[in-house]
């Protein structure tokens, strides 16, 4: 079957948090390989399964203060099923194809 996949994961406005992110992803997902595909407009950041984002490794990326509020802001859109926690965002799936 072509077109089915496990990917989760933001795609973000291009721009200085984008890029941010995409870093945190690395740091917050050490065992997973990040994908990050670059189309000048957004930015799509994704791995399989389940990837999470913490606010303050966002910060540490941005050199700034960041709430995840913020994030909703250049989140045009995300794979998979996602939960907001204070202080992370989580993408997942519940069932794996």
């Amino acid at each position: 079957m072509s077109g089915i996949n496990n990917n989760v994961g933001p795609i973000m406005r291009s721009g200085e948090l984008a890029f941010a992110v995409a870093e945190a992803a690395q740091e917050d997902n050490p065992d997973k390989e990040i994908r990050v595909e670059d189309k000048r407009a957004y930015l799509r950041i994704e791995t399989d399964g389940e990837m999470i984002l913490r606010r303050e490794t966002i910060e540490r990326a941005l050199g700034r203060p960041f709430t995840m509020n913020d994030l909703e802001v250049d989140l045009s859109s995300f794979a998979g099923q996602v939960e907001t926690l204070p202080d992370a965002i989580r993408f997942y799936l519940t069932k794996k194809v």
